[in-house]
């Protein structure tokens, strides 16, 4: 056999072996790319997102889309070849899978925390539109979840309302870790509550709960901060009563990233006129109880998919806007937000035209 021709075959054989090996070979590696938009405004499979009763509501146009990201599954491992695709792509990026799913965390375990993260921000939007709007909404400290095999297990329940620890009133759920923590392990701490049961009935007929009972627990260690500290093994949330009925529709979709455009989207029904004025807007971010946005995770995904939508502008949480402006794509433009009233003036701007006054992102924030 020729040299030139043993050689080429050789080189042939080598980049198939390397090619098997790339395909056979996991690599310890996720992807992320844009996922599914969907407008806050309008339908999804069928029936409106925001559906709102016991309030007059007014017609809308144009766009609020709140935006998603797609990733890969726990359980699924990437192989080298894809790895080195993801990496070339634009629309797709590649990161550690622990970056996704830490400490071994399963894809059943994530999809959970996911969906009370979304649930939560449902709440948490819902609260900030009516306090822009100047609603008042009926607010308490709840018992959000208990550790299995704590202290507090069977003793406290999921939805709960804590009134007291140890005779002193619970104003915010961060009182609750406070008075426990100032405690001993093995110290016994009392809880003064309203069972959840007693809370549903009390809504159901509206009313205000009255019967509350003390629940006594002792104490055990924690080391999660690395110094030895008094829990009881629970963590405490805030739960609202609505003046009237506000349901978000939207199914197969997690986390809380949704939250400021939720609430735009309830405020936009509750208010005359368009928020929008007709333009195609899109954005991301958390949103809390008093209508601060924070950051969220994959945001150059967000960006892509929004502007594949036909999105002209994207509403930033400001601690993601360096991260965006590093490659933004072609025809839109990042809008940076830190609460919904900066969120509404930029929606001003954008329907009266005048977008020179736009607070937008740049590489530095």
């Amino acid at each position: 056999m020729p040299r030139r021709t043993a050689t080429m075959l050789a080189s042939t054989l080598m980049l198939i072996a390397l090619l098997c090996a790339g395909v056979l070979i996991p690599v310890p590696y996720a992807e992320m790319s844009p996922g599914p938009t969907v407008n806050t405004l309008g339908e999804h499979d069928g029936e409106p997102v925001l559906q709102i009763s016991g309030h007059k509501t007014y017609p809308t146009d144009g766009h609020l889309n709140m935006t998603t990201v797609r990733v890969t599954g726990a359980d699924y491992r990437m192989n080298l070849v894809e790895a080195v695709y993801g990496w070339l792509a634009h629309d797709s990026k590649i990161v550690p899978h622990d970056t996704l799913y830490p400490d071994g965390k399963t894809e059943e375990q994530s999809s959970q925390e996911n969906a009370e993260e979304f649930s939560q921000s449902q709440e948490s939007a819902k609260v900030a539109a009516l306090k822009e709007l100047g609603v008042p909404v009926k607010s308490w400290v709840i018992v959000s979840t208990v550790v299995k095999g704590s202290p507090a297990e069977g003793r406290l329940h999921a939805g709960d309302v804590i009134k007291a620890v140890d005779g002193t009133a619970v104003k915010q759920p961060s009182d609750v870790a406070e008075f426990v923590t100032k405690h001993k392990p093995g110290q016994k701490v009392v809880f003064t509550v309203v069972p959840a049961k007693e809370q549903a009935a009390a809504e159901k007929a509206h009313r205000t709960a009255t019967r509350t009972q003390d629940v006594t627990i002792t104490t055990t260690t924690s080391h999660d901060t690395g110094a030895e500290r008094a829990v009881v093994g629970i963590s405490a949330g805030t739960d609202h009563t609505f003046p009237f009925t506000i349901d978000i529709k939207l199914a197969d979709v997690g986390g809380p990233s949704a939250g400021l455009m939720f609430a735009l989207g309830i405020y936009d029904k509750l208010t005359p006129g368009s928020l929008t004025g007709g333009k195609f807007v899109a954005g991301t971010g958390t949103i809390d109880d008093d209508g601060t946005v924070g950051p969220i995770g994959g945001v150059e995904m967000k960006t892509v998919g929004a502007r594949d939508r036909g999105a002209q502008y994207f509403l930033t949480p400001a601690d993601n806007c360096a991260a965006a402006a590093k490659d933004t794509p072609g025809g839109l433009t990042l809008v940076k937000v830190k609460n919904i009233g900066d969120a509404l003036g930029a929606l001003k701007d954008i329907r009266s035209g005048d977008t020179a006054a736009l607070p937008k992102c740049t590489t530095k924030g």
